[in-house]
């Protein structure tokens, strides 16, 4: 019987799962570690805390379990995509790494879209260069930090990190590869082009395999310290939206995910190569071979209902019951809000509006409003948000057949319905419940030869639970989406004053 572990190395923890031969999970445990916030907008972690949280989660996970970590035959990593863990020549790390949702360099990405032109980066990658992504990293430490740079001789990314803590071996995924902002995902290889205009060499950056390959195998010292036996193979594995796509059977043309989890995602693999000529939507590799996805990100998704707890209903506190309370308020309302629009540009937006400078806003407020209004108008406005990431989709020619649904939103009965009505197509939820690290559990499962395929591996393991279809509402809250679509174009020119809040600096 095999026995196999996944591994998601997250911003606040790392999680790992043990799963038996029939895709059942068998046990899971959590390592902890926190960030570090130097300055405002600024996010660091040590690389040697995720080491120690992998080893404290394996450990748990096999206790919860009931086995030893001898036990384990393949192991699947994923994590926290873009962090950029620079490395000197003794594979030391020589600063804190910066995280996904570090915006310092923002300045640095801004030049280089001036410089070269957003036609020839999205030409050579698919994508923009975004704050959050590797590359713009490594700008701003040269110019901040020179010495520092200089000793650059590797760079990897987070769960990278960890599998030459576990094996020694200097490797990277397709998917994770994609999002440091210098990979060609159209030609699945380093842009050797970017890389050389930028001025960063290729020597830094790991060959990248595609997500199920046997890349490593655990060694000796790591052994000792987790228990794993030495010689496990350890797969290539998958950056968290490709893996978490993977753990929810997103695999194949036609099945689209949306996510409600802080943030929102609406992910759609592509049998074929598919951007946006201006790079609204992320165009990456996909964690099954060959393949690709499209993935449109909201920062503010689930996480906006929690700022409406913390805002209008503290009282509540923040555990399910809480948010059960806030459904059940929103469902005293009616669809639509009585006419009640939000805007959930909490922490700016990346997608479909890439603006830093966009706010959140309650639109149409009148004497009927209350607090039952408000609730279900968040509800209703976030949805709105995922309802034009997946209207640019279509645009690219992919149909929404089903969208699968994942995410601490998906346990709302309102929220799945609100889904259904203003995405024109029925949504479902699966057996899945830790989808991104189950997601790396697969591929590993194929790369020792479980299964032929990603896709045949999904198809044993995840099946749906529940679907449901547009309902009566779903006329209504159309006609309020093309009202909602026409207020960020109206308020574009002003976030940039309204953003600039000189109160906050007094």
């Amino acid at each position: 019987m095999a026995n196999l572990l996944g591994i998601d190395v997250g911003t606040s923890g790392t999680k790992a799962i043990v799963v038996g031969d029939d895709g059942g999970i068998l046990g899971t445990g959590t390592g902890h570690h926190e960030p570090l916030i130097p300055r405002g907008g600024w996010s660091e972690q040590p690389p040697d805390d995720w080491w120690d949280s992998t080893v404290s989660a394996i450990s748990l996970a096999c206790n919860d379990a009931g086995i030893s970590p001898r036990t384990i035959d393949g192991i699947g990593l994923t994590g926290q995509m873009h962090g950029l863990v620079a490395l000197d020549r003794s594979m030391t790390p020589i600063r804190p790494s910066m995280l996904w949702n570090d915006g310092r360099c923002e300045p640095q990405c801004h030049e280089v879209e001036h410089r070269l032109g957003l036609e020839r980066l999205v030409a050579l990658t698919g994508n923009r260069m975004l704050p959050g992504f590797t590359a713009p990293k490594l700008l701003w430490m040269r110019e901040h930090e020179p010495a520092a740079f200089e000793r650059i001789a590797t760079v990897l990314l987070p769960k990278d990190w960890v599998r030459w803590r576990l094996s020694g071996a200097v490797a990277t995924d397709v998917s994770d590869a994609s999002g440091t902002a210098v990979f060609d995902c159209r030609r699945r290889r380093w842009s050797e082009e970017l890389l050389a205009e930028l001025d960063l060499p290729r020597s830094w950056w790991p060959d990248a395999a595609e997500s199920p390959t046997v890349v490593a195998t655990v060694n000796a010292e790591a052994s000792d310290a987790t228990g794993l036996p030495a010689g496990t193979p350890i797969v290539a594995g998958a950056g968290d939206q490709a893996a978490s796509a993977v753990g929810t059977g997103l695999v194949r043309e036609g099945t689209i995910g949306a996510a409600l989890g802080t943030s929102g995602v609406t992910f759609a693999p592509s049998d074929e190569w598919r951007f946006t000529p201006d790079g609204t939507l992320h165009a990456f590799c996909a964690a099954v071979p060959d393949c690709w996805h499209l993935m449109g990100v909201m920062l503010s998704g689930a996480g906006s209902l929690d700022w409406f707890r913390a805002a209008f209903m503290p009282e509540l506190g923040d555990g399910t019951e809480a948010f059960q309370e806030i459904e059940a308020l929103a469902k005293s309302a009616p669809p639509g809000a009585d006419g009640l629009l939000f805007l959930p540009y909490l922490s700016g937006e990346r997608t479909p509006h890439s603006d830093v400078n966009a706010r959140g806003a309650f639109i149409g407020l009148d004497r009927r409003h209350d607090r039952r209004h408000l609730a279900r108008s968040v509800f209703e406005g976030v949805t709105h948000g995922l309802a034009d990431c997946l209207d640019l989709v279509r645009d690219t020619g992919l149909q929404a057949e089903v969208v699968r649904l994942s995410g601490g939103g998906m346990k709302s009965p309102l929220w799945k319905q609100t889904c259904a009505d203003l995405f024109r197509a029925p949504v479902a939820t699966t057996t899945t419940t830790e989808g991104t690290a189950f997601g790396a559990v697969i591929l590993a499962a194929t790369g020792i030869g479980r299964f032929k395929d990603v896709p045949t591996a999904c198809d044993a393991w995840i099946h749906e639970t529940e679907r449901i279809e547009p309902g009566p509402d779903a006329r209504l809250l159309e006609d309020r989406h093309r009202v909602y679509q026409r207020l960020y174009p109206a308020l574009k020119g002003i976030f940039p004053a309204i953003a600039e809040n000189p109160e906050a600096d007094r």
